[in-house]
């Protein structure tokens, strides 16, 4: 966990895949601990062909049934199944925008929103951006993307930094 906050959370992600990675991951990790979720995210990259939503949009049912049974990964079949929709929503997305990128970056501007938190306590679940970007998720077809999951996309992926100010990582990112 130190590593990953030290190295990943909250710095700025543009490239797609990797933009679907986190998206997956975070939907995977809904009730379940983010430590569960990089426990296993090693395993989900061999699964999921490297996150690779060509590949994925195109997973049928024994595709499924070989997920089930990987124990390398949360073998829950509504998030599987969400995985695969998602992928072929992506696609759809990525093809009206030009990128994903340029699709889920609008919900900040483009730009990073930097807040200045004092303290971990003062960090919300959800703000307005990410009760938009999940409402309109939804509505392309996405599932699991609630307002807290994508309010911990946007964290992960550094469209706001929740870094506290008295972090070290703050003004790095």
């Amino acid at each position: 966990m130190i590593q990953y906050h030290d190295r990943e959370w909250g710095v700025p992600v543009h490239k797609d895949t990797v933009l679907f990675e986190f998206l997956t991951l975070e939907g995977a990790q809904a009730g379940l601990t983010w430590q569960t979720i990089l426990n296993k995210r090693e395993n989900y990259r061999k699964a999921l062909h490297g996150f690779d939503p060509t590949k994925i949009a195109l997973y049928k049912n024994k595709d499924v049934k070989r997920l089930l049974s990987d124990s390398g990964i949360i073998r829950n079949r509504l998030k599987i199944a969400a995985t695969i929709t998602n992928a072929r929503q992506f696609l759809v997305t990525r093809k009206e925008f030009g990128s994903f990128d340029k699709y889920i970056w609008r919900f900040v501007g483009g730009r990073p929103i930097r807040n200045k938190f004092d303290s971990l306590s003062q960090i919300p679940a959800t703000t307005e951006e990410s009760d938009a970007m999940s409402k309109e998720l939804r509505g392309r077809g996405f599932r699991f993307v609630g307002p807290t999951i994508c309010y911990a996309f946007m964290q992960a992926v550094g469209m706001v930094n929740d870094h506290t100010t008295k972090c070290f990582r703050y003004d790095m990112v």
